[in-house]
């Protein structure tokens, strides 16, 4: 592909919160310059908290300060950046999370947003946040996801789904306690989860996802022995979704369905509540995986790793699931606009 072509996606990049590894990494995939021929990249945040990423990453970059995504040069060497002149990282305590650091956080993001609402960038990728600080700082969810989509003024299902190497693992429950989480599992959930994981996998260029359903309690019951959770509820609540024509199967023993996936014999894995599912992939490939926020009008993608607090500003934070997050964002970005391109013609 050309890489001066203007059907490259415009990818929004947020450097996510200055205390932790996200302007680093940011500085770091700027200067290799590996996304070229992949999307047109525009930072939204402070040139102040650029400059410290790059200071921190051993690299200097050229900046070309815009007042939108709307105004960058296409092509440039220099970086494209909307300064929101909003965030001054000598405030702030490297390492530490800071309800101050997390509100300009929430507070950029949200900028990120306007811009997609208003189509000048296609999707949004962010380094790593920390949501305690983001709370304390005045953003009231539990999670990022849930502030996109209130934002966004989002009715309806969404998930957070976690992609690597070409798997698509989801769950029925997220961010919540797990006391709470096993009150939210029912029928109707685990229908929604099923049915987003396949709309999104379909979306992604995979004709017929294969879906496999994790059971709720050890050895998927035992039978009945440990709970009849998935004799009343998971397994005819897959079988009615599979009888509609999604490719999904189960419920599979949690302890080992993640290995079948692995090995090839599924494309997903839809697990009942977070740490079934995150403990699975994050030994898998923690430097590699890549969050999604699925099934709002926005593209969001971030890594799925934190943001490392414990080697801040030491220059040696890995950059691979940054720019996982990036790619994944463009692909998803240019199906959406080629959707929205067949429906206005």
């Amino acid at each position: 592909m050309d890489i001066n072509s203007h059907d490259l996606p415009v990818i929004a990049v947020v450097s996510g919160d200055c205390t932790g590894i996200g302007p680093e990494q940011t500085a770091r995939i700027l200067s290799q310059d590996h996304l070229a021929a992949t999307a047109r990249l525009v930072v939204i945040g402070d040139a102040r908290v650029l400059d410290m990423g790059m200071s921190h990453a051993g690299v200097r970059l050229e900046v070309e300060r815009i007042a939108s995504p709307g105004r960058a040069s296409w092509p440039s060497r220099a970086v494209q950046l909307v300064d929101l002149g909003n965030t001054d990282p000598a405030r702030f305590a490297l390492g530490k999370p800071n309800a101050e650091s997390g509100r300009l956080t929430g507070e950029t993001l949200s900028r990120a947003i306007d811009f997609a609402k208003s189509g000048e960038v296609d999707a949004i990728t962010f380094a790593p946040l920390n949501k305690r600080a983001m709370f304390d700082g005045g953003w009231k969810f539990p999670d990022e996801h849930k502030m996109f989509a209130s934002l966004l003024g989002h009715q309806g299902y969404f998930s957070e789904m976690n992609v690597l190497d070409g798997q698509w693992m989801s769950r029925v429950t997220g961010h919540v306690a797990l006391r709470d989480a096993l009150d939210c599992i029912n029928p109707g959930t685990i229908t929604d989860a099923i049915e987003l994981v396949d709309s999104m996998m379909r979306k992604a260029g995979i004709a017929r996802p294969r879906i496999a359903v994790a059971a709720l309690n050890p050895h998927a019951g035992e039978g009945g022995l440990f709970g009849r959770d998935e004799i009343d509820m998971i397994r005819p609540t897959v079988e009615a979704a599979a009888k509609r024509g999604i490719a999904c199967s189960g419920p599979y023993p949690a302890d080992t369905i993640y290995m079948r996936a692995f090995a090839g014999e599924f494309d997903s894995v839809v697990a009942m509540y977070h740490d079934q599912g995150q403990i699975a992939t994050k030994l898998k490939g923690f430097n590699r995986g890549v969050t999604v926020t699925a099934g709002l009008k926005t593209v969001f993608t971030t890594p799925s790793h934190g943001t490392a607090f414990d080697i801040v500003g030491k220059g040696v934070a890995k950059t691979g699931a940054l720019e996982s997050a990036i790619r994944l964002a463009a692909q998803l970005a240019q199906i959406k606009l080629r959707e929205e391109s067949h429906v206005t013609h």
